[in-house]
């Protein structure tokens, strides 16, 4: 095909409309490609659980490096058992309900959550509130970023990653509960 000039003036027009997309900032935009230092001070959900009972999921995390963290990320998978791969169709299912999600803190990404600047030495705390659906034993999986993209990297102590699982089964006896008739307010017994 030969070109013409209607040719050539809608290719430059598509051209200058694709360098135009995405604002003028990348995300990674001030991520330095070094490596920054954290300590889980803490990752704790209940490991026995029952279904309809509303649970929290704790991680804390401590910058024990002397750089300030860009925007720190925390990836955890398990809430859901969905299929990984191109050729999946299923959507899976919930395992968990996420009734809240820690404030403030919620992207773009299905499972990742960022807690922004983390100055050295301070702890950012992130907390989910969730419900179990499905009983059984199931795995929950975490990782920490320093961003949610860039070549920067996060790392332990130790020099391991950042990351870390939890064990939970789920009794399919469901939680006890009764309903006030005086109030309508639901009374969960243990």
């Amino acid at each position: 095909m030969r070109p013409t000039p209607a040719n050539l003036c809608a290719c430059a027009a598509a051209a200058l409309a694709f360098a135009g997309c995405g604002g003028e900032d990348r995300r990674d935009a001030g991520v330095a490609d070094r490596t920054y230092t954290v300590e889980v001070e803490r990752a704790a959900f209940l490991p026995r659980q029952r279904l309809a009972q509303r649970n929290a999921l704790v991680i804390s995390v401590r910058n024990s490096g002397d750089e300030t963290i860009p925007n720190l990320a925390v990836t955890v998978r398990g809430f859901a058992d969905r299929p990984r791969g191109p050729r999946e169709a299923d959507l899976g299912r919930d395992l968990w309900i996420v009734d809240r999600e820690p404030t403030g803190t919620t992207t773009a990404f299905e499972d990742t959550w960022t807690a922004g600047r983390l100055a050295p030495g301070r702890t950012a705390q992130l907390r989910w509130e969730v419900t179990p659906v499905v009983a059984g034993t199931h795995r929950l999986t975490y990782e920490i970023a320093p961003a949610v993209a860039g070549g920067a990297e996060l790392e332990l102590a130790s020099g391991a990653a950042a990351r870390g699982s939890l064990t939970v089964h789920v009794s399919a006896k469901p939680a006890r509960a009764r309903v006030d008739p005086r109030t309508g307010a639901v009374r969960r017994q243990e």
